[in-house]
């Protein structure tokens, strides 16, 4: 063999073992805050979550998923990992920022996840948001039965919350929906402990909402411990839905342990 074919041949080598692979993660600092300390291992490619330590014991207190990489099987896997990348605290909310630019707020009191209005971050011709998809959402909508009827939809950032909505102490989460047949908007609840998902909007009607939330511009979790001067406002089990369109109504989309109902805020 030349030294040519040689140095050919290491060439090639090099390059089929370096295509599609992704650098490691950036090693994030911890954060402690009132005797937490807060890590993100970065230890998993298809789903990136914060564990919580007691500093004066060292026992784990708990783990949460932020946000889980959706990978297509026709592409390499490891190019399509996304991690955390920086941690902050502030008052009692964790900040979460991934790599791709999105930032996460966790509320510590109740582990509620939201994201914040900053613009995404995207690569060319792909959608941030779009691989970031919560695995409770994914399993229930995306990938289970409910996909033959219903799509998510992206139309207003955050598409998705999370949050405690049956006060059961277990992470739910809700997602903006699609249904198929008629294009008509709605929300989809999923129960953490049970999976079970509940259709509001998107051809079933609720209160005052109708079957179509084509109308809501803006969603927001509304914390079960939220102090409030209003005498008529419900007692919540959970955290609730909070549900606007600018300038107009809003409402209260909450569990009233059976079945979720509405409140409305104004006209």
């Amino acid at each position: 063999m030349t030294r040519f074919s040689v140095i050919f041949f290491a060439l090639a080598l090099l390059a089929e073992s370096s295509f599609g692979k992704r650098t490691p993660p950036a090693t994030v600092e911890p954060v402690i805050h009132e005797g937490v300390r807060y890590i993100a291992p970065n230890d998993d490619g298809r789903r990136a979550h914060i564990e919580a330590w007691d500093v004066q014991t060292n026992r784990k207190l708990w783990d949460l998923t932020v946000f889980t990489n959706r990978i297509d099987p026709k592409l390499e896997e490891d190019v399509q990992w996304f991690f955390i990348d920086k941690l902050g605290v502030h008052d009692e909310t964790l900040i979460v920022k991934s790599e791709r630019g999105i930032t996460y707020q966790i509320d510590l009191k109740t582990k509620a996840i939201t994201q914040s209005e900053a613009a995404w971050s995207a690569i060319p011709g792909v959608p941030a948001h779009r691989n970031e998809i919560p695995e409770l959402i994914e399993r229930a909508i995306t990938n289970g039965s409910l996909a033959k009827k219903y799509e998510l939809s992206y139309r207003m950032n955050p598409f998705y919350l999370r949050g405690d909505f049956d006060g059961d102490s277990k992470i739910d989460a809700a997602a903006l929906v699609k249904e198929r047949s008629t294009g008509k908007l709605g929300i989809a609840i999923v129960h953490g402990s049970t999976g079970k998902v509940t259709i509001l909007g998107a051809g079933t009607a609720i209160g005052n909402g109708g079957d179509d939330f084509e109308w809501m511009d803006s969603w927001r979790i509304h914390a079960r411990d939220h102090a409030t001067d209003e005498t008529s406002a419900p007692k919540l089990r959970g955290d609730a839905l909070l549900v606007s369109k600018s300038e107009a109504a809003s409402a209260l989309i909450y569990w009233n342990g059976k079945r979720y109902v509405w409140s409305q805020h104004g006209d």
